[in-house]
Protein backbone atom coordinates (compact mmCIF):
# COMPACT_ATOMS: atom_id res chain seq x y z
CA UNK A 1 0.00 0.00 0.00
CA UNK A 2 1.30 3.45 -0.95
CA UNK A 3 1.90 6.15 1.62
CA UNK A 4 0.12 9.51 1.52
CA UNK A 5 3.38 11.12 0.44
CA UNK A 6 3.69 8.72 -2.53
CA UNK A 7 0.05 9.27 -3.50
CA UNK A 8 0.49 13.06 -3.40
CA UNK A 9 3.63 12.82 -5.52
CA UNK A 10 1.78 10.68 -8.09
CA UNK A 11 -1.13 13.14 -8.15
CA UNK A 12 1.23 16.06 -8.83
CA UNK A 13 2.60 14.17 -11.84
CA UNK A 14 -0.85 13.65 -13.37
CA UNK A 15 -1.81 15.75 -16.37
CA UNK A 16 -5.32 17.15 -16.67
CA UNK A 17 -6.98 18.60 -19.78
CA UNK A 18 -6.73 22.42 -19.71
CA UNK A 19 -8.83 24.71 -21.83
CA UNK A 20 -12.04 26.54 -22.56
CA UNK A 21 -15.35 24.71 -22.73
CA UNK A 22 -19.03 25.38 -23.04
CA UNK A 23 -22.07 23.89 -21.42
CA UNK A 24 -24.80 23.99 -24.07
CA UNK A 25 -28.52 23.71 -23.50
CA UNK A 26 -29.78 21.43 -26.30
CA UNK A 27 -33.33 22.77 -26.00
CA UNK A 28 -32.82 26.53 -26.33
CA UNK A 29 -29.19 26.71 -27.53
CA UNK A 30 -28.00 28.91 -24.67
CA UNK A 31 -24.38 28.38 -23.63
CA UNK A 32 -22.09 28.98 -20.70
CA UNK A 33 -18.42 29.59 -21.54
CA UNK A 34 -15.90 28.66 -18.83
CA UNK A 35 -12.27 27.61 -18.54
CA UNK A 36 -10.08 25.58 -16.21
CA UNK A 37 -6.67 24.02 -15.75
CA UNK A 38 -8.68 20.83 -15.11
CA UNK A 39 -11.76 20.84 -17.33
CA UNK A 40 -13.05 17.48 -16.12
CA UNK A 41 -13.07 18.62 -12.50
CA UNK A 42 -14.76 21.92 -13.41
CA UNK A 43 -17.47 20.14 -15.42
CA UNK A 44 -18.06 17.75 -12.51
CA UNK A 45 -18.32 20.70 -10.12
CA UNK A 46 -20.89 22.41 -12.35
CA UNK A 47 -22.91 19.19 -12.62
CA UNK A 48 -22.83 18.61 -8.87
CA UNK A 49 -23.87 22.18 -8.04
CA UNK A 50 -26.62 22.17 -10.66
CA UNK A 51 -27.82 18.75 -9.54
CA UNK A 52 -28.30 19.85 -5.95
CA UNK A 53 -29.70 23.25 -6.95
CA UNK A 54 -26.72 25.22 -5.68
CA UNK A 55 -25.26 26.87 -8.80
CA UNK A 56 -24.66 30.64 -8.57
CA UNK A 57 -25.94 31.26 -12.13
CA UNK A 58 -29.69 31.57 -11.62
CA UNK A 59 -30.70 31.30 -15.30
CA UNK A 60 -28.56 28.20 -15.83
CA UNK A 61 -29.84 26.66 -12.60
CA UNK A 62 -33.46 27.32 -13.59
CA UNK A 63 -33.00 25.82 -17.06
CA UNK A 64 -31.18 22.78 -15.60
CA UNK A 65 -34.14 22.18 -13.30
CA UNK A 66 -36.66 22.80 -16.10
CA UNK A 67 -35.04 20.71 -18.88
CA UNK A 68 -32.97 18.18 -16.91
CA UNK A 69 -29.31 17.18 -17.12
CA UNK A 70 -29.92 15.08 -20.24
CA UNK A 71 -30.58 18.29 -22.21
CA UNK A 72 -27.17 19.80 -21.49
CA UNK A 73 -23.89 18.90 -23.13
CA UNK A 74 -20.26 19.64 -22.24
CA UNK A 75 -18.18 20.66 -25.27
CA UNK A 76 -14.47 21.48 -25.39
CA UNK A 77 -13.83 24.61 -27.46
CA UNK A 78 -10.07 24.97 -27.13
CA UNK A 79 -7.29 23.24 -25.23
CA UNK A 80 -3.89 24.28 -23.92
CA UNK A 81 -1.01 21.86 -24.06
CA UNK A 82 1.39 21.67 -21.15
CA UNK A 83 4.70 23.25 -22.06
CA UNK A 84 7.90 21.29 -21.56
CA UNK A 85 10.31 23.12 -19.27
CA UNK A 86 9.87 26.58 -17.87
CA UNK A 87 7.07 27.93 -15.76
CA UNK A 88 4.05 28.69 -17.90
CA UNK A 89 1.24 30.88 -16.58
CA UNK A 90 -1.63 28.64 -17.65
CA UNK A 91 -4.28 30.57 -15.73
CA UNK A 92 -3.36 33.78 -17.51
CA UNK A 93 -3.26 32.02 -20.90
CA UNK A 94 -6.67 30.47 -20.20
CA UNK A 95 -8.12 33.83 -19.19
CA UNK A 96 -6.95 35.37 -22.48
CA UNK A 97 -8.26 32.43 -24.50
CA UNK A 98 -11.60 32.56 -22.68
CA UNK A 99 -11.88 36.32 -23.35
CA UNK A 100 -11.31 35.74 -27.08
CA UNK A 101 -14.02 33.07 -27.17
CA UNK A 102 -16.42 35.22 -25.14
CA UNK A 103 -15.84 38.06 -27.62
CA UNK A 104 -16.53 35.73 -30.54
CA UNK A 105 -19.60 33.91 -29.16
CA UNK A 106 -21.18 36.70 -27.06
CA UNK A 107 -22.97 34.24 -24.71
CA UNK A 108 -25.05 36.90 -22.95
CA UNK A 109 -28.76 37.47 -22.48
CA UNK A 110 -30.83 35.31 -24.82
CA UNK A 111 -27.69 33.64 -26.23
CA UNK A 112 -26.12 32.43 -23.03
CA UNK A 113 -25.64 32.24 -19.31
CA UNK A 114 -22.47 34.32 -18.96
CA UNK A 115 -22.63 37.79 -17.44
CA UNK A 116 -21.03 40.50 -19.51
CA UNK A 117 -18.10 42.11 -17.72
CA UNK A 118 -18.31 45.82 -17.08
CA UNK A 119 -15.72 47.82 -18.96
Amino acid sequence: MKSNKELKAEYKQMKFPMGVFQIRNKVNGKILIDSSTNMNAKWNRHRLQLGVGNNWMTDLQNDWKKYGEENFVFEVLSTLEEKVGGDADYKNELALLEEMILEEKQPYGEKGYNTEKKK
